[in-house]
């Protein structure tokens, strides 16, 4: 790392990812009280070069930072986490791109910005009469979207203030003294230009002076900067650079790896991250569970509490859940409910109906409305054998699709498909579809040369195990 990078964490990975961090060269800011107290850490004020918190569906984690902050991070967990799964977003956040207009519609221009990315721009914000280019901003909407949204109303944002185009002085409403909210109001009015006007941001609230002004300069350069390579620079391209955004993904072994990273600092449950994730109930018992593990009790009869606990939250045989297949670019298949017919012995089988008509790629079979498809695997592996059958019953042939580890959830099995499929006709010709779009995957730094190998390793065991496939259909 060619600098100290500073990141700050929030939510239930935590205390894991905050050693991880520390480990491996970055500071930590702005800590929790837990974290601040769990660490031995200072207070620090000082603005993140990487921002970490939960994703929503606490399956992983959302990631701003400065690009070279994440591209740091990215190859941190692709190297210590075994299944993680990294997806940069295709544009940066604030990035400021010289754009094409290439569609309109009632309310929106589409506006082309490079390597075959659209965005939205309100079309009440395009004043350039019939000029087919444009200078727009990603705007922090819907961050992660298909097609970002842009805006015309310009900002160049330093980590104290934020240069607007032909806005007024402001001040961050996080900053509370009045004093203080005065004495900036007072510094933004003295160092704004007709042009742009400075919105100071909170961590502006702890700096002197001098730092202030240093950096209005710095931005009202970039500002220039921006007005020169606007009128010099080719469509599409980047103008300013922004923040790049990372959704992470931790799938079965990500969080078990993380469990262990989290058990070395405080009194850890196996599984921790898994039923923090799971929420409500489930998440709750947990946390009453490893209180009775910081008061000294015994980790067996702790465990075998909490389970007893919980058992009624997790499906069993006859229970009906929901089967998702996530995609390695993050997209959420829900492929219909299942209903559960053996979790013992670390196996798990499942059945579902199949609702509608179509093909089965790969067995040059037709799907119909009717067939049944039963689903076999077992806790830690790395693939889901399905068979397809008729309504009579009769064998259509089998995918075995490769697959992180599959999660048993209270309402839901879930995993993410890693592309690559093993078909298997009921004449027993075998064939392997879709490793180039792992391949994709491995170029677009959404796995890592880790996760390829293993799935090369997984596909050439199954090969070898099925040798001519009667195994796997009878």
């Amino acid at each position: 790392m060619s600098k100290l990078l500073k990141a700050r964490v929030r939510g239930i990975y935590s205390t894991a990812l905050t050693k991880l961090l520390l480990d491996n060269g970055f500071e930590i800011i702005q800590p929790s009280a837990t974290i601040r107290k769990r660490f031995n850490l200072e207070e620090n004020p000082s603005p993140p070069d990487l921002k970490i918190k939960d994703r929503h569906d606490l399956q992983g984690i959302r990631v701003l930072g400065s690009p070279e902050a994440v591209d740091v991070f990215q190859t941190l967990l692709h190297s210590l986490l075994t299944d993680v799964l990294t997806r940069k977003w295709s544009v940066q956040i604030d990035g400021i791109y010289k754009g094409n207009v290439v569609g309109v519609e009632e309310d929106i221009f589409y506006v082309e910005l490079g390597n075959g990315v659209v965005g939205v721009l309100p079309k009440c914000e395009f004043t350039e009469g019939n000029s087919k280019q444009i200078i727009v901003q990603v705007e922090r909407n819907r961050i992660g979207s298909i097609l970002p949204v842009l805006t015309t109303k310009l900002k160049i944002v330093g980590k104290y203030a934020i240069l607007a185009k032909n806005s007024k002085v402001g001040v961050s409403f996080k900053i509370r003294d009045f004093n203080k909210r005065a004495e900036l109001y007072a510094l933004g009015k003295k160092l704004a230009s007709t042009e742009w006007g400075i919105i100071w941001r909170e961590p502006a609230a702890n700096q002197p002076k001098e730092v202030l002004e240093n950096e209005i300069a710095a931005l009202k350069a970039k500002a220039e900067n921006l007005s020169e390579k606007a009128q010099k620079t080719e469509t599409p391209s980047l103008l300013v650079d922004g923040l790049c955004f990372m959704n992470v993904e931790f799938p079965a072994i990500s969080k078990s790896q993380l469990d262990k990273l989290r058990a070395s600092l405080v009194p850890t449950l196996n599984g921790h991250h898994f039923y923090k994730s799971c929420g409500g109930k489930v998440s709750a018992a947990l946390g009453m569970a490893e209180k009775l593990l910081k008061e000294g009790k015994d980790i067996t009869e702790v465990e075998e509490l909490f389970k007893q606990q919980i058992a009624a939250e997790f499906p069993e045989i006859g229970s009906v859940v929901d089967v998702i297949h996530v995609k390695p670019s993050g997209k959420v298949l829900y492929l219909g409910q299942a209903t559960i017919e053996n979790l013992s012995n670390r196996q798990i089988r499942y059945s579902r109906t199949i609702r509608a008509s179509g093909f089965y790629d790969g067995l040059c079979v037709a799907k119909e409305a009717g067939d049944k498809a039963i689903s076999e695997t077992k806790i830690g592996e790395w693939w889901i054998t399905t068979k397809y059958f008729s309504k009579d019953g009769e064998l259509k042939g089998a995918y075995i699709n490769i697959n992180t580890p599959v999660e048993v959830y209270p309402e839901a099995i879930r995993y993410v498909d890693l592309e690559v499929d093993v078909c298997i006709s009921p004449d027993g010709a075998v064939k392997v579809l879709d490793m180039d779009k792992l391949e994709k995957a491995l170029e677009k730094g959404i796995i890592s040369q880790k996760i390829f190998e293993t799935i090369k390793g997984k596909v050439e065991e199954i090969l070898e195990r099925q040798g001519n496939a009667e195994a796997v259909l009878n």
